[in-house]
């Protein structure tokens, strides 16, 4: 049977509270550093005319069904010709984007700027944590838990028979990791580079390809059904009042 725990003050005082006071300041201070580690480049005039395509291709696709057949026709030629569509990626000028990021060395450095800031960091943090905050009992959350959540919450205890809902400090430590993206998406803005589940997806590639984009909106285009909704609106309009009178 699970034990219940009597946490002391101290523990509150000097490992609960301390650890999650360094974690948010902490991901202030890697928001600061990485705008000053940050080159702006002057945007590329092909990329954001590919951008501009795909938003009208994809106001097409999405209200189809407000214009005439006829019209439709005409603008999905217009985008998804074979020939000189608008979407229409040839083979050859199709880049790779591995070969894109080597070939320019501004965008290799950014990616490597980006890693470090969130690596680094991490690293000198954890290494605090473990020689510090390792094996204490930080928290207890205020609802029962299953056994499954004993890995994640108590990383750092060998006991089995400790209460499940009992935090350790490493892994307090993880939960204000992931946990505090809301905090600084709230504080900092939705494009912050604190986010660090994002950041390790991020890690493995090498780039975007903005020609996956249009092909793939090309694709949509092409499997569309059209239907002009307009000519059947007064007769659905009629139907929504005879439903609400009865």
């Amino acid at each position: 049977m699970a034990e219940d725990l009597v946490l002391d003050r101290a523990i509150r005082d000097w490992v609960l509270i301390p650890l999650s006071v360094v974690m948010v300041l902490i991901g202030f201070l890697r928001y600061f550093v990485s705008k000053l580690m940050r080159s702006y480049q002057t945007p590329d005039r092909k990329v954001l005319k590919e951008g501009q395509v795909v938003l009208r291709a994809r106001n097409l696709r999405v209200a189809a069904g407000f214009i005439p057949t006829k019209s439709f026709w005409s603008r999905r030629v217009y985008f998804t010709n074979e020939e000189n569509g608008l979407l229409h990626v040839p083979k050859e000028q199709a880049q790779n984007p591995q070969a894109q990021m080597f070939s320019d060395p501004n965008m290799a450095m950014d990616m490597m700027k980006k890693n470090i800031s969130m690596i680094v960091p991490q690293t000198l943090t954890f290494t605090w944590v473990n020689f510090f905050f390792s094996g204490f009992v930080a928290a207890k959350i205020p609802f029962p838990l299953t056994h499954r959540f004993r890995g994640m919450l108590q990383n750092g205890i060998d006991l089995s028979t400790v209460d499940v809902s009992y935090v350790s400090g490493r892994s307090w430590y993880f939960l204000n990791l992931f946990g505090l993206r809301g905090l600084f998406s709230l504080i900092l803005g939705e494009e912050n580079a604190t986010d660090d589940a994002q950041r390790m997806m991020q890690m493995g590639g090498f780039g975007f390809d903005p020609t996956k984009s249009l092909s793939a909106e090309k694709d949509s285009l092409d499997i569309i059904q059209h239907e002009w909704i307009l000519p059947k609106m007064e007769k659905r309009a009629e139907d929504v009042l005879k439903k609400l009178l009865k």
